[in-house]
C-alpha cells in the first residue's frame, strides 16, 4: 500500500500557480488510473484506487504548505504507511523549469512543505521534484505563488505526463529505476 501527496495550497486563487506543481501531478495520475472521487479526510483531499497491483491514496493536503506534515501524518497513520511507501510530489525552484528529478530522503531545499513532513515523519520518503525555475528579479513567496507563462506550462505538464506514465515503475522496481526512467523520458 502507497500514500502518494501532491504539495499545493488550497483555494482558487492558488490553481494553477508553481507552488501547486503537486497538486496536478496527483490529479493526472488519479485521471491516468481512474481513482475514485476526492474526500474530505485527514485535513486533505484523498481518492483511492490502484496502480498496477498497487492499492494507493492519493493526498492533497488543504493545510497551506507551511502545515502539510500534519495531513500526511494522519493519512499515514490510519492506513499504517511507512515513510518507505510515502512519495511526495512537489515544486522545486532549485530545478530549472524543464527539469525534473526524484529522490528518497535528502534535505529540504529550503521547501517549507517538506520541512514539515520531515518534522511529522522523518525524511525516509521519496521526493518527485519538479521544476519550477528560480525567481530572477522577485522575492521567492511572490514566484511561487505566480502562474506559469505558455512555454512554462508545456514544459510543466510534459513532466507531470513523465510522473503519471512512470509512477508505477517507482512503486514495482523502486527509486533508481523511476529516477532512471524519468530521466530516460526527459534526454538526459
Amino acid at each position: 500500500m502507497f500514500l502518494i501527496v501532491g504539495l499545493g495550497n488550497p483555494g482558487a486563487e492558488y490553481v494553477g500557480t508553481r507552488h501547486n506543481a503537486g497538486f496536478m501531478a496527483v490529479d493526472a495520475i488519479a485521471e491516468k488510473f481512474g481513482f475514485g472521487v476526492w474526500r474530505e479526510k485527514f485535513e486533505g483531499l484523498i481518492a483511492e484506487g490502484r496502480i498496477g497491483n498497487n492499492k494507493v491514496y492519493l493526498l492533497k493536503p488543504q493545510t497551506f504548505m507551511n502545515l502539510s506534515g500534519n495531513s500526511v501524518v494522519k493519512a499515514a497513520m490510519f492506513y499504517k504507511i511507512l515513510p518507505q511507501n510515502i512519495v511526495v510530489i512537489h515544486d522545486d525552484m532549485d530545478l530549472e523549469i524543464s527539469k525534473l528529478k526524484a529522490k528518497t530522503g535528502g534535505g529540504t531545499g529550503g521547501h517549507n512543505g517538506l520541512k514539515s513532513i520531515d518534522a511529522c515523519i522523518t525524511n525516509a520518503y521519496h521526493r518527485v521534484r519538479i521544476g519550477v525555475g528560480h525567481p530572477k528579479n522577485e522575492d521567492a513567496i511572490n514566484y511561487v505563488l505566480s502562474g506559469f507563462s505558455k512555454d512554462e506550462k508545456q514544459n510543466l505538464q510534459k513532466n507531470i505526463e513523465i510522473i503519471a506514465d512512470n509512477i508505477e515503475i517507482l512503486l514495482n522496481d523502486g527509486m533508481s529505476a523511476f529516477s532512471n526512467k524519468i530521466g530516460m523520458a526527459k534526454g538526459g
